[in-house]
């Protein structure tokens, strides 16, 4: 009966180490599902209303590439090159902050910052 007790918490210790890196996967690319009701401009093109997934790019040597993906991710729409940008306080959700629009133009994103940390990224417009 001991042995059977071993096994099993092996087996649950195995278990949770396999499980973990796919945890960590969502906190490395910062995967966010965003649902826009109008239309957003993002540097070089405007995304139309629609559920879009933000991500940074598996890419450890720069952590500043974002990719932006149809809600099913099976088309990559955009893939960004963003500069770092900081905020006092953290909010539990990520949060998008949006640029002055033009009269008739789609408002622009000007950061995104990760959920639960200081740091997001700034999206540059020429």
């Amino acid at each position: 009966m001991n042995n059977k007790w071993k096994m099993l918490g092996m087996v649950i210790v195995l278990t949770g180490a396999a499980l973990l890196p796919l945890a960590q996967a969502d906190e490395w690319s910062k995967e966010t599902s965003v649902t826009l009701n109008e239309a957003v401009a993002i540097p070089g093109q405007v995304l139309q209303p629609g559920t879009y997934v933000f991500k940074l790019a598996d890419n450890i040597a720069d952590r500043r590439v974002v990719q932006i993906y149809n809600e099913s991710k099976s088309h990559l729409v955009a893939t960004l090159m963003t500069i770092p940008a900081y905020r006092n306080q953290p909010t539990f959700d990520a949060v998008f902050t949006f640029q002055e629009a033009q009269v008739g133009s789609p408002q622009a994103i000007h950061t995104w910052y990760f959920a639960r940390e200081n740091y997001g990224v700034g999206f540059v417009y020429r």
